[in-house]
């Protein structure tokens, strides 16, 4: 039985470039027809794709050096998307209803070339929940930090999509002690009674005015709240925020302390700019006295992660050992507001936007 296709579909186009975070109104639903798949491509029907904080960066016009091209006016949005394969080329190892991950999200069907498309494990409980973000938090605390019995870790951003599997891993790993950061008391009582978190800071928020205008104020209010958490100091940091929290961490390290950064907030969910740049100050002393390691990651730079992260996350899901919060946003109409509200900080744990017959 043959499927019947639509003559037209619905992808999320950039309508204008932003100033400052993304209006609804910078982007734009728009019909389009179907085309034709080309030999060695793949037409998908998405049934779930991402919304991520990063794709402010991407629609700023000002992403540089970034593993993936920025958004012009005109073009149509991408990012991690789950479908079901509706036609593949002649000798293709998939077939019409298997279930892939692919970039090419926020439409509802794509046309993706088949070295793009990853099967789903099958191992998942669900689907979806290849569509996380957790191998860059699992990438992290074991390809650059480490974490070892004992160690008292910090979680900065801890309800986006990283931060709410983070602390989960850490623990999973051996810490000892998990400390978590968030813009808002509601998200904190949740990271601590849902999450397992020991401890939650919501002091120097990204997104509140003053911490721009006086970062050192900042700074102050969220050390002296890290301190009373972490009175000996923490061992390792998972940092998705930068700015005076990543400043906070670095007085607060104990020797051999170990950082990775994974995301900078401050500057890709403040309020005005690009999201292209998340300038800090930082005492280099300490770093050196200290013996800090300092390290940005990459997922790109670790492709053995995401198919080890994979099977463990399949595993701890299976044993109750790890939850995953996801919030399900149903319609691509309703996915330029969705962003909008990622961006200031109202939704929790991983976001998806859901496409019609796929609840």
């Amino acid at each position: 039985m043959t499927t019947a296709l639509p003559r037209t579909v619905r992808e999320v186009r950039l309508a204008a470039p932003p100033r400052g975070l993304p209006a609804p109104s910078a982007l734009a639903v728009v019909e389009t027809p179907l085309p034709a798949p080309a030999p060695d491509q793949v037409l998908v029907r998405n049934r779930q794709f991402l919304v991520f904080g990063g794709l402010r960066t991407l629609l700023g016009g000002e992403a540089r050096n970034t593993p993936v091209p920025g958004l012009v006016r005109g073009d149509t949005l991408y990012g991690p998307a789950l479908g079901e394969v509706v036609l593949a080329p002649p000798g293709s190892a998939l077939r019409p209803g298997d279930l892939v991950t692919h970039l090419l999200g926020w439409r509802e069907y794509a046309l993706v070339p088949e070295a793009q498309c990853t099967a789903v494990d099958p191992a998942l409980p669900d689907p979806v929940a290849q569509l996380s973000s957790g191998a860059a938090a699992y990438g992290a605390l074991t390809r650059l930090t480490g974490v070892r019995a004992g160690d008292v870790v910090l979680v900065t951003g801890a309800a986006g999509g990283v931060g709410s599997l983070a602390g989960q891993i850490a623990r999973l790993l051996g810490a000892a002690r998990v400390i978590g950061t968030t813009g808002s008391p509601e998200k904190a009582a949740r990271l601590v009674s849902e999450l397992g978190y020991d401890a939650v800071l919501t002091a120097g928020s990204w997104r509140e005015a003053p911490d721009a205008a006086n970062p050192r104020a900042a700074y102050r209010a969220f050390a002296a709240q890290l301190a009373e958490a972490a009175p000996d100091g923490i061992d390792v940091l998972l940092d998705n925020v930068g700015g005076a929290q990543l400043a906070a961490a670095v007085d607060a390290a104990r020797q051999g302390a170990r950082f990775a950064l994974v995301g900078a907030l401050s500057g890709q969910l403040a309020q005005e700019g690009a999201g292209a740049t998340a300038p800090l100050e930082i005492d280099a002393f300490r770093l050196i006295l200290k013996g800090v390691s300092l390290r940005g990651y990459l997922g790109v730079d670790h492709p053995d992660v995401e198919p080890e992260w994979l099977r463990r996350f399949a595993d701890w899901l299976r044993r109750g050992e790890i939850r995953f919060p996801l919030t399900r946003i149903a319609g691509i109409e309703r996915a330029p507001l969705a962003l909008r509200e990622l961006t200031e900080g109202k939704r929790f744990g991983t976001v998806v936007v859901e496409l019609p017959g796929h609840g």
